[in-house]
């Protein structure tokens, strides 16, 4: 039986830019859900909307020339979907801990299809929101580049809350989803999150565009995942980044996840889609280099395990980071053919620190078996060396290195090279986070089970530090 057709303009909507169609859009899909699914279509037009939330068993379509704008709540008359309330909310910032307060939102559906080739584009959304309730006085909070972070009182918390309402500060966000597929769409200017996806079984993403103000993707708790064919440009956060946090009110893993054939990004954003890649922006907000990486954590009370990161590159960005501080463990993660180009920070960041981020009896977590093989980058900021960094007591463990090339601008310095690094076991983890490295290509301290194999260090200056330091390394 073919696939029955709604067409959003059946239902009011007029895609002109200036009516609001939210009405009509959310219409469409209540009426394809009472049918028991169908396709809901925004033909070509400019549909200015708040808050679309999903059903299950429903295709949303954003056909070629469709763009669905968000709308702004200073400049139009209406507002997005209160944040949900969030008992869970404690462990992980605002945008981490809400749903509803998105241009897209779903809450437990199942097979639902977002599609292309149309743009989402998330003029009125906010990149904002603030930071997690919890703190070990605001240690970890926010990177070291940042400065100290500084104590905020339960009034202004809340008041800064409070002023969320009524803003969207996400572009798609689903919580307990299964069967979801979202492919060929172009997202600009996603806020906060331009996806989140927390607690998802079953989730493809293929062919998507996104430039964006803050992160790309966050898979939240996801099992079951292959992300393929995937072009993300964010300067100012990660552009592919998994977590397991706490926001569902559980430790939950994330697990079998594919990341294959992605280019991530740190170009001006819009500019990876007007084609003109801008490099005037040279820092992020952190005040560390451009980001836009692949990353693993920060957010990390729940496991993460059977990652594959394959055939991806990465051009003017921060490196890989497999990061878990809050208690959660690593394992059994594969990184293979790799290409990074201009390299913002450490080609290749894998740090167990002790944040504790998380429940009373948390504890330090654990980081084993990573494999990375066939890694070529060029163009790598010199001060930060592949960092390898567990714990006195918490090492890293399993950890082999195969077939690398890694050149560095070269020009560090005998100091340099002679500086004791700092163990910061508390810390926001990020390559910055130790300083210069002592050497200039691998830097390693509490690891057990380091293997090399064919791994080349080059310079395009002379560097006075040593290719490599181990540190307390077996």
């Amino acid at each position: 039986m073919a696939e029955r057709v709604f067409d959003v303009r059946d239902f009011g909507a007029r895609g002109d830019g200036l009516t609001l169609d939210t009405p009509a859009i959310n219409a469409a899909i209540d009426a394809a859900a009472a049918a028991g699914g169908g396709r809901v279509v925004l033909a070509p037009g400019r549909y200015l909307s708040f808050s679309i939330q999903l059903r299950s068993r429903i295709t949303l379509e954003l056909s070629e020339g469709a763009i669905l704008e968000a709308a702004d709540p200073a400049r139009h008359d209406g507002q997005y979907d209160a944040p949900e309330p969030n008992p869970h909310d404690a462990y992980q910032d605002f945008g981490h801990s809400h749903w509803h307060n998105s241009l897209i939102w779903g809450e437990d559906i199942e097979d639902v299809v977002l599609l292309g080739p149309g743009l989402i584009h998330g003029l009125g959304l906010t990149r904002e929101g603030p930071g997690a309730p919890w703190s070990r006085d605001h240690i970890g909070d926010r990177p070291l580049s940042m400065g100290p972070a500084t104590p905020l009182s339960p009034a202004v918390f809340e008041a800064e809350q409070a002023a969320m309402v009524g803003l969207g500060n996400k572009a798609v966000a689903i919580r307990n989803g299964r069967n979801i597929v979202i492919r060929d769409l172009t997202v600009l200017k996603g806020g906060h999150f331009a996806f989140l996806l927390t607690g998802v079984d079953g989730l493809l993403m293929d062919g998507l565009r996104i430039d964006t103000d803050r992160d790309g993707i966050d898979l939240d708790c996801v099992r079951e995942a292959r992300l393929s064919n995937l072009r993300v440009n964010t300067p100012n956060d990660d552009a592919i980044v998994l977590k397991t946090s706490f926001a569902l009110g559980e430790r939950r893993s994330t697990e079998r996840v594919q990341i294959m054939g992605c280019r991530v990004s740190g170009y001006d954003m819009g500019t990876l889609l007007d084609g003109t890649f801008g490099r005037t922006q040279n820092l992020s907000p952190d005040l560390d280099r451009v980001t836009g990486r692949i990353k693993l954590g920060t957010e990390s009370n729940g496991d993460f395990r059977d990652i594959e990161i394959a055939d991806c590159q990465f051009e003017r960005s921060r490196g890989l980071a497999i990061e878990t501080v809050d208690g959660g463990v690593i394992e059994d993660i594969v990184v293979r053919d790799i290409v990074m180009r201009e390299v913002t920070t450490a080609p290749i960041f894998l740090r167990l620190g002790d944040r504790r981020r998380g429940p009373e009896g948390t504890t330090a977590g654990a980081l084993q078996r990573v494999s990375i093989r066939n890694l070529v980058a060029t163009g790598i900021d010199p001060r930060f060396a592949a960092t390898l960094a567990g714990l006195p007591d918490h090492p890293i463990e399993d950890v082999r290195l195969s077939d690398i090339h890694l050149t560095y601008g070269g020009g560090g310095t005998a100091d340099d090279a002679g500086r004791t690094v700092p163990e910061l076991p508390h810390a926001y983890p990020e390559p910055s986070m130790f300083g210069v490295s002592p050497a200039h290509g691998l830097y390693a301290r509490h690891v057990r089970g380091l293997t090399l194999e064919n791994v080349v260090f080059a310079t395009e200056t002379p560097d006075a530090r040593p290719d490599v330091v181990l540190d307390d390394v077996v």
